[in-house]
């Protein structure tokens, strides 16, 4: 299929609109539209994952690619295409939002917007993930915000609202900063490419050449004193940083996490996280390399500061999602520090990681999700022998928690090996410094995972937990797949690495390029 991209992106546009004209009780019916428009993206992107080839993205190229003319005013475009870098990515978002709608069988209140806003989020995170022309990337990032704000401000917990708010105007504040730099981008772009002046891949082009110097904006460019390339880049940054997030950006992450529900909590810790590190490496990094390579060294180093920042402020959570919510800080400071060493081993490290954090998280914050139900609060102290009412729910967790603490014949294990490794081949010799230091990190994730498993599991069964259910099918299928493809990454990490080896080489080859 050639527009492909096109129907796994609108198929829940579909289902979205199917489920505005059904009557708000038909709950049932509502559920099974759901199920079918993020099913069939599902079985079209595992098609095309497992037939796409990777060669196809070797020297920048993309596959799948559809560019139809849109607002030609402006010159923008419906210019969508896939690589390697991409791909596993969608791939991972049709499987987590899938897996969404069963998990959200619980949720009672006003079902009918509640799967209504889940489709239309999808369609928001699969058009970023596909987008080559900037501002359709733009309108993208946009329409997956509006989602999500509602989702946690409506269907969250007690503290609903303030969490909501507070996410929102984080990302809003990041989308500003990205509108002025895509504004300033295409402007430069007049002149080099005058019919596709949004064109991400034209930009990384004319990048490439040194033709991105800012000539054409007021005053050469200058904005608070600094060149173009540098105000931009940090523009674009910023904008992402706070959508990964990257400390000190993250303040926003653990209380969108505890005050949502455990779906939407699934959905952004697994996929809307991976946002931010795919936009640096598609849409600010390779169109800012000098700015990139001229503070490659300050990002890595925010990295570190994720990793064991994230790693000590979990340690000392009692709450078991915000326990949860810290380890995401501390898991995407792989991806930072994994780019910043410009090395393929590194690239590949960090893309790996987005993807083996986006099963393992997603998994952890159902791991809450089960006993949240049951408990009806989240105090890792309040718990206690619960491994001999709920043997299943013990074991799925252990194996959880080991893919999230990296254990090897994980898929956290190959991706934080290649990043660390990665950075440590590095022509600076300072990122061997930075990867000793994440090394606390990765001790520290060890130390509060393994104290969480003490804590909930092990010890005197508190009496009050002694006729808890164990965990049921739904909640089993809605987890055991994640654990699986954590254990086959893991295991055959080759599924993944080769997808997206030809295009990280290439992204590799434009940063290096950037010291030239």
């Amino acid at each position: 299929m050639e527009n492909i991209l096109s129907v796994i992106t609108f198929i829940p546009f579909i289902g979205m609109l199917i489920i505005c004209c059904l009557p708000k009780n038909s709950v049932g019916l509502i559920k099974g539209v759901a199920l079918v428009a993020t099913g069939i993206p599902l079985i079209l992107a595992t098609q095309l994952y497992f037939g796409y080839d990777p060669m196809a993205g070797a020297d920048g190229a993309y596959a799948y690619v559809e560019q139809i003319d849109w607002i030609t005013g402006i010159g923008a475009q419906y210019h969508v295409g896939i690589d390697g870098i991409s791909l596993p990515l969608v791939w991972l978002t049709s499987i987590l939002l899938f897996l969404g709608v069963p998990a959200s069988f619980g949720i009672q209140k006003s079902q009918k917007a509640y799967y209504a806003l889940l489709l239309l989020l999808e369609v928001g995170v699969f058009g970023v993930f596909i987008s080559l022309d900037y501002f359709l990337f733009y309108v993208f990032w946009e329409i997956m915000l509006l989602p999500m704000y509602f989702l946690i401000g409506i269907w969250g917990g007690p503290r609903r609202e303030y969490a909501a708010i507070k996410f929102f105007l984080y990302t809003l504040a990041g989308s500003v900063l990205l509108l002025i730099a895509v504004i300033a981008l295409r402007l430069q772009m007049t002149d080099i490419a005058p019919e596709t002046p949004f064109s991400i891949p034209a930009m990384v082009a004319a990048a490439s050449e040194g033709l991105l110097t800012g000539a054409s904006l007021p005053n050469g460019g200058l904005l608070l004193g600094m060149e173009f390339s540098t105000w931009a880049f940090w523009f674009l940054f910023i904008g992402f940083a706070i959508k990964v997030p990257v400390f000190p950006f993250h303040t926003w992450l653990p209380d969108a996490h505890v005050q949502a529900p455990t779906p939407i909590s699934v959905i952004l810790a697994g996929i809307l996280l991976k946002l931010g590190g795919y936009g640096m490496m598609r849409a600010c990094f390779p169109i800012m390399p000098v700015a990139f390579y001229e503070n490659a060294y300050i990002l890595a180093i925010l990295g570190v500061i994720s990793i064991v920042y994230g790693s000590f402020v979990a340690l000392g959570q009692t709450d078991f999602k915000r326990m949860v919510a810290y380890s995401s800080v501390s898991h995407m400071g792989y991806v930072l520090l994994g780019v910043g060493a410009m090395t393929v081993w590194g690239a590949e490290g960090a893309a790996m990681q987005m993807f083996a954090h986006g099963t393992s998280s997603a998994a952890m914050f159902m791991v809450v999700g089960v006993i949240y139900d049951r408990a009806h609060h989240r105090d890792l102290n309040g718990f206690g022998g619960l491994s001999q009412p709920m043997p299943v729910y013990w074991g799925l967790t252990t194996i959880c928690f080991f893919a999230g603490l990296g254990l090897p014949t994980m898929s956290g294990f190959i991706a934080e090996a290649l990043t660390l490794v990665g950075a440590f081949q590095s022509d600076d010799i300072r990122f061997q410094a930075l990867v000793l230091i994440s090394i606390i990190g990765v001790v520290i994730t060890a130390a509060f995972l393994l104290w969480a498993i003490q804590r909930v599991f092990l010890g005197t069964l508190n009496e009050k937990y002694k006729d808890y259910p164990d965990m049921n099918f739904r909640e089993i299928f809605c987890m055991v797949p994640l654990l699986i493809l954590c254990i086959v990454f893991g295991i055959f990490p080759n599924l993944i690495l080769d997808v997206m080896h030809p295009s990280l080489d290439h992204l590799v080859t434009l940063l290096t390029a950037g010291g030239n």
